[in-house]
C-alpha cells in the first residue's frame, strides 16, 4: 500500500514489514514510468462514467488564488490532484474543487470521486473516523499515495491502532507527536488560554459551604473504551463527586438552559462560570493513547480547576509545569486518590500550588512552548491555516516534490534513484488494547457489556487491517471479497489455537 499499492498481483514476497516495503518500492518505481508514459486519460478499463466531465475540462474553471511565496505558474490542467475521499469532509466552501497555493507549489483539491483513477490524482486523503476497510477504493493504484487525517478519538476506528491498518497510509496527521503532521495540541489555542485567571479560592470555598462537592464529573458519553464510569463509580464511595451528565448522574444543573446538552458541550459563558467554581474536574478521556488529549484536560486548566486526569500516559510531557494536574494512575486505588483530593480541599495553600502556572513566568515547560511556537497551523488564528488546510498543503508539497523527483529519475535514465515511498509507522497511532477502568479483565463477568463491546472491536479491527492489506497485495478490485478475506483470517487463527 503506499504511493501506491502493489502494482501487480504477487509483487514482493511476504506481507510483513519487509515484504510490504519491497512491494511499495516496486509500486512507486512503476508509478514513475506510469506518470511518464501514460496518456492523459483515466486509468483502468472502466474509465470515467459516461456522464462524467472529461479530466482535462473538469478542473479548468476551478477557482484560483495565490498564497505568499508561491510562484507556481502552471495552469490548473497541469497540477497534481488531491482527492478528499470522505464525502463529509472537504475544507473548502462552496463547490467541489479548489486550487491551493502552498509553500512549494500548487495543487487542485477536490471531493469529486470522478477523478479517483486519473493519472494526475496523486493522493487520496482519508478521514480516519470515516475510513472503513471494507469500503476502501480498490484496486489501489501504484501512482497514488494514501494520506490519513485523524484528530479524533482512537475509539472511532481501532483499525488505525494496529500496524496493518496504519501502514496502509503513507502520510498521517494524528494526535500523536510522531505523526507526519502532528495535531497533538489541537485543543490548546496558546499560552494565553492557560493563563486565564482562576476563580478565587475564597469563592470556591464558599461554593463548598453551600453543599457542592469538591469534584465535578460531566460526562454524557457512557460505556467508552477507557471505561471511565467504572472508576468514577468506585471513587464516589470515598469523596463527594457532583455528576451532572447522563453518566452516573446524581445532580441537576441549576437552570434548564444549562441542562441543554448543546450548552454543556460549548464554551458558553454561563456554563463555564458554573463549572469554574469547582476545585477539581474529573478529566478522563474516552480512550487511552499517548498524546490523545482533549478539551477534558485543557478546559479545566483554562478555568483554573485542577484536572484529575486519565488519558495520555505521556501527558506530563505537555504540562505547563511539574505541578498542574493530578494523575489518577499515580494512586494505588480510588480510595487513595480521594484521600489526597480531600487533603487539598482542606489545605488551600497546597491546592494553589497546582495553579501557579497561571502566574507570570509560571509556564516553564520549554517543550510545550516550543511546540506551540513551531506548529504550522493555528486554533482560531487568522494568521495561520487551520489544520485541515495545513495538512492538505503538507500533502501538496510532498506530491510536488515526488513528481519532480520522478521526472529527474526519468531524465537521468535511472542514474538518479526513483523516490522511495514513505510509509506510516505504528507509532503514528498505535493505541493499546482497552482495559477496565477499575480492576482487571479477569474480574469482569462473562456478560459485561464493556468487555463484549470494546475488546471485540479492538481485536476485530486488527483482522480488518490484515484483510485489506492482503487484498491490496493481491491486487483485488472488488470490495465484496473483503469478507472472504476476513473469513480466511478467522480460519487461520482458529487453526493456530
Amino acid at each position: 500500500p503506499g504511493a501506491g499499492g502493489p502494482a501487480m498481483a504477487g509483487a514482493g514476497q511476504g506481507w510483513g514489514p519487509a515484504g510490504l516495503s519491497v512491494t511499495l518500492a516496486l509500486a512507486w518505481s512503476a508509478a514513475v514510468a506510469l506518470a511518464a508514459e501514460e496518456p492523459a486519460e483515466p486509468c483502468g478499463a472502466d474509465g470515467w462514467a459516461q456522464d462524467a466531465v472529461p479530466p482535462g475540462a473538469a478542473f479548468v474553471a476551478a477557482a484560483s488564488y495565490r498564497g505568499p511565496g508561491n510562484n507556481d505558474t502552471r495552469s490548473n490542467k497541469e497540477l497534481p490532484i488531491l482527492l478528499w475521499w470522505s464525502g463529509s469532509l472537504f475544507p473548502h466552501f462552496p463547490g467541489d474543487t479548489e486550487r491551493i497555493d502552498c509553500p512549494r507549489g500548487s495543487c487542485l483539491v477536490t471531493r469529486s470521486r470522478r477523478v479517483a483513477r486519473h493519472r494526475r490524482t496523486k493522493a487520496l486523503i482519508f478521514y480516519g473516523t470515516d475510513f472503513r476497510a471494507y469500503e476502501a477504493p480498490l484496486p489501489r493504484l501504484p501512482h497514488q499515495t494514501w494520506a490519513l487525517f485523524h484528530e479524533e478519538s482512537p475509539m472511532n476506528n481501532y483499525v488505525l491502532s494496529h500496524s496493518p491498518g496504519i501502514r496502509l497510509f503513507n502520510y498521517t496527521a494524528t494526535f500523536r507527536r510522531e505523526s507526519d503532521y502532528p495535531l497533538t495540541l489541537q485543543w490548546l489555542p496558546g499560552t494565553a488560554y492557560l493563563r486565564a485567571p482562576a476563580v478565587p479560592l475564597a469563592e470556591k470555598d464558599a461554593w463548598r459551604r453551600k453543599g457542592y462537592g469538591p469534584v465535578l464529573y460531566m460526562q454524557s458519553h457512557c460505556d467508552v473504551p477507557s471505561d471511565r464510569d467504572r472508576y468514577v463509580r468506585e471513587l464516589m464511595k470515598y469523596i463527594q463527586v457532583d455528576s451532572y451528565g447522563k453518566c452516573l448522574h446524581n445532580r441537576e444543573l441549576p437552570s434548564e438552559r444549562l441542562r441543554d446538552t448543546s450548552t454543556a458541550t460549548t464554551e458558553d459563558s454561563e456554563f463555564m462560570t458554573f463549572i469554574a467554581r469547582y476545585k477539581f474536574h474529573l478529566a478522563l478521556e474516552n480512550a487511552i493513547c499517548d498524546d490523545y488529549m482533549t478539551e477534558k484536560l485543557w478546559r479545566p486548566m483554562h478555568l483554573g480547576a485542577v484536572p484529575v486526569y486519565r488519558g495520555s500516559p505521556a501527558v506530563r510531557d505537555w504540562m505547563p509545569n511539574n505541578l498542574s494536574i493530578i494523575l489518577i494512575d499515580d494512586f494505588d486505588s480510588p480510595q487513595e486518590l480521594a484521600k489526597y483530593l480531600d487533603f487539598l480541599d482542606k489545605n488551600g495553600e497546597e491546592y494553589l500550588k497546582y495553579l501557579e502556572y497561571k502566574n507570570a513566568g509560571g509556564i516553564k515547560n520549554q517543550f510545550l512552548l516550543e511546540s506551540l511556537e513551531k506548529r504550522e497551523w493555528g486554533v482560531n488564528d487568522m494568521t495561520l491555516p487551520n489544520y485541515l488546510n495545513g495538512f492538505e498543503c503538507f500533502i501538496c508539497d510532498k506530491e510536488n516534490t515526488r513528481v519532480k523527483e520522478e521526472q529527474e529519475h526519468k531524465k537521468s535514465h535511472g542514474k538518479i534513484p526513483a523516490p522511495r515511498p514513505h510509509i506510516a509507522q505504528f507509532k503514528h497511532m498505535g493505541c493499546p488494547m482497552p482495559t477496565p477502568g477499575f480492576g482487571s479483565v479477569e474480574d469482569l463477568s462473562g456478560g459485561d457489556s464493556w468487555k463484549e463491546m470494546w475488546l471485540q472491536d479492538y481485536w476485530q479491527s486488527l483482522d480488518q487491517g490484515e484483510a485489506l492489506t492482503a487484498m491490496i497485495h493481491h491486487n483485488e478490485s472488488h470490495q465484496g471479497r473483503f469478507w472472504d478475506y476476513m473469513h480466511e483470517i478467522f480460519l487461520k487463527r482458529t487453526r493456530q489455537h
